[in-house]
């Protein structure tokens, strides 16, 4: 297993492992969030094709409504 960087916390993905798996793994599929993959935003269309290598940094940010 490889690591990565989510939201300045190291955690391991499995090989092969895409941004879609790890939305997944955290709980966020279906939320509005905004994935940014070192330094570049990934826009939610492309989170089934972009893989994760070892090293990556990964910012989610969860979008919260309110008033």
């Amino acid at each position: 297993m490889s690591a990565i960087v989510v939201n300045g916390r190291p955690m391991p993905i499995p090989a092969g492992g895409r941004v879609v798996d790890l939305v997944n793994a955290l709980g966020h599929a279906g939320k509005r969030i905004a994935v940014e993959l070192n330094g570049d935003i990934v826009p939610r269309g492309r989170h089934h094709e972009i893989a994760l290598n070892a090293g990556d940094r990964i910012e989610i940010v969860i979008a919260v409504g309110g008033g």
